[in-house]
């Protein structure tokens, strides 16, 4: 099996958001029904479950991971959290619910088919920089789960990722405020389709316990500083995609309203916020359509 991209001048970038990655899903469902294939895919986080299904040209996944999974009992709960495995139980969602048996099964093979580049942005927790692996760093299915893993192991309500000898958490904490547009501008991309998971109206406030977060993580001083950086992060790269817009060397994809949150469980709320990126999706479908040339 070989698969084709047909957009190669665009890169195609996916906020993190936990939860409120049941947009996005309904996104890259929609992109995958039209037949629309970018060349280049940047993901941080919650962005990074929805790469893996879009270049695996995996929709039902896409859904299953963002909705239906959210019933499933081993999901994480404060228990989990208390036993050092995360609010989100993150070693069983990452590593082991993507094999054949397992409750999200993957197919390595058909993402490995695809041709298209992607970038994969976590936080190295010592040295306080942005990293982002490649189709270079991923040999097997369980090398691509534990970065997806990493990208997105929320501080706090998540353990942090060993890999190689470093320690990562949810690459939202560094270039771009949890949206990969660095990366793909690094990589020479000059134009984006970005899929946001929050309102165009939002603007991150700062966090008024600076004290408490450098308290905690007193070993690790380059994590709250992430997290202290964050808000002048994102509101800065979000400010720049606007520019961008104006210019026409972006098509932003906004929800028109965000109704969960990062950690929201129930399905009917997920899977309403799922339908609602479909019907958003099949309206917006012609200006992306105009904007890509495809």
């Amino acid at each position: 099996m070989q698969l084709t991209s047909n957009v190669t001048d665009t890169a195609l970038v996916l906020e993190g958001g936990g939860m409120r990655g049941a947009f996005t899903a309904g996104v890259v469902t929609t992109l995958i029904h039209a037949g629309i294939f970018f060349d280049y895919v940047a993901g941080i986080s919650a962005g990074t479950s929805n790469l893996v299904n879009y270049l695996s040209r995996a929709p039902v996944r896409a859904r299953m991971c963002f909705v239906d999974f959210a019933a499933n009992r081993n999901l994480g709960s404060w228990w989990t959290w208390v036993q050092g495995k995360g609010l989100f139980n993150a070693h069983y969602i990452y590593e082991e619910t993507w094999v054949a048996d397992g409750p999200l099964p993957f197919d390595f093979e058909a993402f490995r088919a695809n041709p298209a580049s992607y970038r994969i942005g976590a936080f190295d927790a010592a040295a306080g920089e942005t990293i982002y692996w490649s189709e270079d760093d991923v040999h097997e299915a369980a090398d691509l789960m534990r970065r997806v893993r990493a990208s997105s192991s929320i501080p706090l309500m998540m353990p942090p990722v060993t890999i190689d000898g470093r320690m990562y958490v949810d690459g939202a904490l560094g270039l771009g405020g949890g949206i990969p547009l660095p990366v793909a501008q690094r990589d020479g991309h000059t134009k984006f389709l970005v899929v946001m998971t929050r309102e165009r109206s939002y603007v991150k406030p700062r966090y008024r316990s600076a004290a408490l977060y450098k308290a905690r993580f007193l070993n690790h001083p380059a994590i709250a500083e992430g997290i202290l950086a964050r808000p002048g992060n994102y509101n800065a790269t979000r400010e720049e995609l606007l520019e961008l817009e104006r210019q026409g060397r972006a098509c932003l994809v906004f929800p028109d309203s965000m109704t969960v949150t990062n950690h929201t469980s129930d399905v009917p709320a997920l899977q309403a916020c799922y339908d609602a990126a479909l019907a958003q999706s099949a309206r917006e479908l012609p200006r992306w359509r105009e904007f890509l040339g495809v």
